[in-house]
């Protein structure tokens, strides 16, 4: 893929593209992305082993991120993520416009629905919650704001990853190991490919205790007004004899509200 680049474009003309990168901004971030993966508290020296740097290095950047807010620090002398960091979450789901339409939606409608909706994003391999809208049946599972899976297994991401050219799902999914999460087995690249093309034709996914046992759960894909995919709608169910016969009720309102989220954005739903 990149040798007809190469051929195409000289080395030199093509560095002198790319943007120039601020070293210590590119680690600071390097950081807080490593701890954000590792979603618990690592200590000085795991974290310069992690990012290839000098421990004074790696302890500038700690110290500098712990003033401003952006990391905090435990007992141990270990670093996490610190309080500063939601509110850039929280200016990126303010300015997301499909985030915006997804609560306009609901205070139009003026409706419940019976089980709660959740409106995902993708971000790299993972889905990221970004709004939900709470049901009047409780689930026993709670969908937090941030909150991430992998794309692969939630509903609301297979939706989206369905619509996604060859390239752009290798790029995404290519390198990484599709590790299983309830279910003993992962999915093998070829058999999701397989269901994707299951997805664009039903026009919906399923999550079939693949997150968490006991859980059914149903997606469906929300587009702009380009027809690129920006977003997915999610719905849980609990997994019992009882609520097969309202998979189907369940399976329409999430392509109702896919549909109607599509033509507030000036899309039209495949």
């Amino acid at each position: 893929m990149f040798d007809g680049l190469n051929t195409v474009q000289p080395i030199d003309r093509q560095a002198r593209t790319q943007p120039a990168l601020v070293p210590a901004v590119t680690r600071a971030l390097a950081l807080l992305d490593r701890l954000a993966e590792e979603r618990q508290p690592l200590p000085l020296a795991r974290l310069a082993a992690g990012l290839e740097l000098p421990k004074s290095s790696v302890h500038g950047l700690c110290a500098t991120l712990l003033a401003l807010g952006y990391l905090r620090r435990h007992a141990d002398g270990s670093f996490s993520i610190g309080p500063r960091v939601m509110g850039l979450a929280d200016a990126f789901i303010a300015g997301t416009g499909v985030t915006q339409e997804f609560a306009a939606l609901w205070a139009e409608a003026g409706e419940v629905p019976d089980e709660t909706v959740v409106l995902a994003i993708l971000n790299g391999a993972d889905v990221v919650y970004v709004a939900t809208r709470s049901g009047k049946r409780p689930l026993g599972l709670s969908f937090n704001i941030g909150m991430r899976l992998p794309a692969y297994l939630a509903a609301s991401g297979k939706a989206m990853l369905a619509h996604l050219g060859e390239g752009a799902l290798r790029a995404l999914l290519g390198d990484v190991e599709l590790a299983p999460m309830a279910q003993r087995i992962g999915p093998s690249f070829k058999a999701l490919r397989a269901e994707l093309a299951q997805v664009r034709t039903n026009g919906y996914s399923v999550d079939d205790e693949g997150v968490r046992e006991g859980v059914y759960c149903i997606g469906a894909p929300v587009f702009d007004s380009r027809g690129d995919v920006v977003a997915g709608i999610g719905m849980c169910l609990q997994k019992s004899p009882r609520q097969v016969q309202a998979r189907e009720a369940q399976r329409r309102h999430v392509i109702d509200v896919a549909s109607r989220l599509t033509q507030r954005l000036g899309g039209r739903a495949s």
